[in-house]
């Protein structure tokens, strides 16, 4: 992945967990090879648990 734009900084800034390595999935190009995507066990409800 490029370097996060500021943009993409702020969200992250919002994000539960985040780590130093944390992107925005959306950022993510998936290629051919092997994909392994890890979710925070405490973020797994946070979709259905947000409001919209």
């Amino acid at each position: 992945l490029e370097e996060a734009d500021e943009l993409e900084e702020d969200y992250l800034d919002r994000a539960w967990g985040l780590e130093a390595q944390s992107r925005l999935s959306c950022q993510a190009k998936v290629g051919t090879e092997d994909l392994t995507v890890e979710i925070p066990k405490y973020s797994l409800n946070h979709a259905a648990e947000a409001p919209h």
